[in-house]
């Protein structure tokens, strides 16, 4: 069981309180970091809350409340200070997203627990097995951006972050006993790297499931109803899944409703109908006369490359089961579709294609190797 007592966390929302805090990050030789963002309760998400643990307080910084946090950038860049997340990667986007930081010697306690085989790995059962702790989860979707925070979800806020420097310190040593401590600090180099969410380019109906059997005339209009909903949910501040969702739009498309009485009929609430059934009716009808919409080409990868992927993942499943970790663990996917679409023939061709992953490049390059050359 961790030493250090649950006190009162500190809270932070003045740029007073906030400079004092950069001071005492600073001196630390390791920090637990978490945030909390409010994308079910808002058209652009924000980071509304980072949680920091040192040994001795637990302070919440309430990015909300203050216009500047440049104070902090130094400290997520500084390499002499160890940065511990759970599950870092949606920390490490919406934190450059939003203020610009860049990161520097990170630990991911998620991460590692799944390069040491762990079954489960979210924070409340790694705490539940390594400490005994119980953290109720069910705050985990709550509206972050309120204020005043309500005290449940300020001391869940806390519990994110209390724990993770004992964690980290068990962790570590059993990635250190079972030898996967280089691989683990390579993983936590790439996901320090992330770049946050960027667009693809692709209309937003091209980002939905099941439209493969849509005709030219019902993605037109489903295209209109997409900028319909996208334009609503920006005026009403909400998440666009809470205008309508993704199926009844696709529904919608395919059927072309008319009047109010059809829009119930498909299943709309009687709220959403007197929210928006004038202005989403005028979008179908906007739709209905717009050109027919032709789908993009997809053309199909060529048959070698398939043949390379599929032997490559085939060979990390085997070598995952042996090992007893997920597949992602052996070779992240980004590595295999990079190795398999620009199949290196030598070992340094392969060396440049796998720059951030100097262990797996030396463990399994010669393997990779002869499975391309097959």
């Amino acid at each position: 069981m961790p030493s250090n007592p649950l006190q009162p966390p500190v809270w932070i929302a003045t740029p007073t309180a906030l400079h004092k805090l950069a001071g005492e990050l600073t001196r630390q030789p390791r920090i637990a970091v978490d945030t909390e963002s409010n994308s079910l309760y808002a058209y652009r998400e924000q980071v509304c809350l980072i949680q920091f643990s040192t040994p001795e307080t637990d302070y919440l910084v309430d990015p909300l409340a203050l216009n500047d946090l440049s104070r902090l950038a130094p400290i997520f860049a500084n390499p002499e200070i160890q940065k511990i997340f759970h599950a870092a990667e949606y920390d490490i986007i919406t934190l450059k997203r939003d203020f610009g930081f860049t990161f520097a010697n990170l630990f991911d306690t998620m991460q590692a627990v799944r390069i040491l085989g762990y079954q489960q790995v979210g924070l409340d059962s790694t705490l539940a097995e390594k400490f005994g702790v119980i953290v109720n989860k069910r705050f985990q979707k709550a509206n972050w951006g309120q204020r005043p925070l309500p005290s449940e979800l300020i001391n869940y806020a806390r519990l994110d972050t209390h724990y993770l420097l004992d964690l980290h310190t068990l962790l570590q040593a059993e990635l250190e006993v079972n030898d996967r401590l280089i691989l683990a600090r390579e993983e936590f180099g790439r996901i320090s790297k992330m770049n946050g969410r960027a667009e693809n380019g692709c209309a937003a109906w091209q980002r939905f499931s099941g439209t493969q059997n849509l005709t030219s005339r019902e993605l037109a209009l489903l295209q209109e109803l997409c900028t319909w909903r996208e334009s609503q949910a920006q005026r009403m501040n909400r998440p666009v899944f809470k205008i309508v969702s993704h199926k009844i739009l696709i529904t919608l498309a395919q059927t072309a409703p008319q009047t109010y009485a059809d829009l119930e009929a498909l299943g709309l609430s009687r709220r959403q109908i007197d929210l928006f059934a004038s202005d989403m009716l005028k979008a179908i009808r906007r739709g209905l006369q717009a050109k027919p919409l032709l789908r993009p080409d997809s053309p199909r990868p060529d048959e070698a490359l398939l043949k390379r992927l599929d032997s490559l993942r085939h060979w990390r499943k085997n070598v995952a089961e042996r090992l007893g970790v997920e597949s992602d663990v052996v070779l992240p996917r980004p590595f295999m579709q990079a190795i398999a679409e620009a199949n290196p023939q030598d070992i340094a061709a392969l060396a440049k294609l796998m720059p951030d992953s100097p262990w797996r490049f030396e463990k399994y390059g010669d393997k990779i190797l002869e499975l391309l050359k097959k």
